[in-house]
């Protein structure tokens, strides 16, 4: 079993990214030198991410791609054709890493109908790693039961300094599931965070980028993205950032369990 260290640290979120322009911030984004690029089948971005990877020039083997399953193609026997159509769209052969969206709304599927098939898209082929994307601790551990140990690589979820989701982030670096933060700079909203523009200070950063420096100190993986060359660019830039203990400390004060992301359907949060 691969495990989950092989995943890019640094991504390239894709929500948003759609027509030319997405074309042209998704090739921007492997100019700069990611190489980690997260997509979903609600995004509707495959096609873009699939068409930027092609004019890259850069080699399939070279970058990490991510889809996720919707939750429209949760029922028997929907999901390994939702994501042969996936691939299609991606013009690739296989995706690295597969994740299961949501949990099904309310309930209403069980969770042995569509994890068992993500399972099966695996010993297919058609996705190296399989993960899972706004899951819970108890979800976590029903599909551990249905699935066996060290079968999910990844959970991602909402995380940046202003949600840093302790329990579930803990939880989950416990058993070697690799932790992927989506709204990593909280659209915007930590421009004027104190402590961060005072660390910024320090580094000549922006407290966007001291917030992906600080998801991928705690070995996060992180998925920023933008529509802006400037700011692409810019949130790469944090790879670069290297923090001391004591302003990590800081920065894990100022967590206030601000979700932007809570659907009424959603899962119990941890």
């Amino acid at each position: 079993m691969e495990k989950p260290h092989v995943i890019p640290l640094m991504g390239f979120g894709t929500f948003g990214r759609n027509g030319k322009n997405g074309i042209d911030a998704i090739l921007c984004a492997l100019e700069t030198g990611y190489r980690h690029l997260d997509t979903a089948q609600t995004y509707d971005t495959e096609f873009e991410v699939g068409e930027a990877l092609r004019r890259s020039g850069i080699d399939r083997e070279e970058v990490f791609l991510t889809t996720k399953i919707s939750t429209d193609n949760f029922g028997p026997g929907a999901l390994v054709p939702s994501l042969e159509k996936s691939l299609e769209t991606l013009k690739v052969d296989q995706v690295d890493l597969t994740l299961i969206h949501w949990p099904s709304p309310n309930g209403r599927i069980p969770l042995e109908v569509y994890i068992t098939q993500i399972a099966d898209a695996q010993a297919r082929g058609l996705t190296k790693l399989i993960g899972v994307s706004n899951f819970t601790i108890a979800l976590l551990e029903e599909t551990e039961a249905l699935l066996g140990k060290g079968r999910i690589a990844n959970n991602q979820f909402e995380l940046n300094p202003i949600l840093q989701n302790k329990k579930l982030a803990h939880y989950c670096q416990e058993r070697e599931i690799l932790v992927t933060c989506y709204l990593p700079i909280a659209r915007g909203m930590l421009s004027e965070e104190p402590v961060l523009r005072a660390i910024g200070e320090k580094h000549d950063a922006t407290p966007e980028q001291v917030a992906i420096a600080f998801e991928l100190a705690k070995g996060y993986c992180t998925i920023p993205t933008s529509g802006r060359p400037e700011r692409i660019r810019s949130n790469f830039k944090a790879n670069s950032i290297r923090l001391s203990p004591d302003e990590i400390a800081r920065i894990e004060m100022i967590d206030r369990n601000h979700r932007v992301v809570d659907p009424d359907w959603g899962p119990k949060w941890d």
